[in-house]
């Protein structure tokens, strides 16, 4: 089932560990009104992430890049579905400026899907990485990138640009990837952080709790990441952005984060940050 095949359902009310504060401070008004003047997007924005403002607060910022518009259709995400008129050559720039200019400590690059580019927009990541680099060269880029459609050669362009943390998310366990994930699959996102890991880069990767899987599948997906050396891991409350997105099975207790994230430790991995409210770019210069 596709994000637009999604028939409108209600939303559940949320409980009161999922209420999250309105985004304000002078970090975060001073960042919002650059990313509005650079014309610039957000991850944090477009997904409506709940930790908007104590994030950007704290120095830390996620960049969507390549546009706003996605070619996938996850059921999931707030992100628009379409396709893309254009592509942006001078947007590292302008992010690399906006590192600059608001004295971002920890950057996080992300991007919509363009699987219409010959190399899925990983060079525009590269430049990014660069850019940033030449304009802040003591802030730490984490790139939180999609899967290229299994393209070893778009990787290595973004890895050759040498980011601190290669972040790709797993997102949900397999049996609900032809709902959540319809265009992705499962043994290619792990195959990428495979890939990543042999050129010795810090790799993570992120699950989202509460669409209709089940602990034993969650522990499995753990697994598969630790056999793939995979050193960081984010699990979070799934929200339905809109009505027309895949509804919540559950709301997860923090008391089943908090076990999960044991489990995660005995398994190896070298930091797990979970809970309700926890999104991939979270406390992600702490992760890394």
């Amino acid at each position: 089932m596709h994000k637009n095949e999604i028939k409108e359902t209600f939303r559940k009310p949320r409980p009161d560990w999922l209420k999250a504060k309105i985004p304000s401070g002078e970090m975060y008004s001073g960042l919002k009104q650059l990313i509005d003047e650079q014309q610039l997007h957000t991850v944090c924005e477009e997904a409506r992430c709940p930790n908007m403002g104590e994030c950007w607060n704290s120095g830390t910022a996620t960049f969507m890049i390549l546009g706003a518009i996605c070619t996938r259709s996850c059921g999931f995400c707030a992100v628009k579905t379409g396709i893309p008129i254009e592509l942006d050559a001078d947007e590292p720039r302008r992010v690399a400026e906006a590192v600059k200019l608001i004295h971002v400590k920890y950057a996080v690059v992300t991007s919509v899907n363009r699987d219409e580019l010959y190399d899925g927009g990983a060079s525009i990541f590269a430049e990014t990485i660069r850019k940033i680099r030449e304009a802040s060269p003591t802030c730490k880029v984490e790139v939180l990138i999609p899967d290229f459609k299994g393209d070893e050669f778009a990787l290595n362009i973004v890895l050759d640009a040498f980011p601190d943390v290669l972040n790709h998310n797993i997102e949900t366990v397999p049996r609900l990837y032809q709902t959540v994930r319809p265009q992705a699959k499962y043994e290619r996102s792990l195959e990428l952080l495979h890939r990543a890991k042999k050129r010795g880069f810090v790799t993570k990767s992120g699950l989202m709790l509460g669409l209709g899987e089940n602990l034993d599948e969650v522990i499995d997906v753990m697994k598969d990441l630790r056999r793939v050396d995979c050193n960081i891991l984010t699990l979070g409350q799934y929200l339905q952005p809109t009505k027309q997105h895949l509804p919540v099975d559950r709301f997860v207790h923090p008391d089943e984060f908090k076990m999960v994230k044991e489990k995660g430790l005995e398994f190896g991995f070298k930091h797990v940050e979970s809970g309700p409210l926890v999104r991939s770019s979270y406390h992600a210069e702490m992760q890394a």
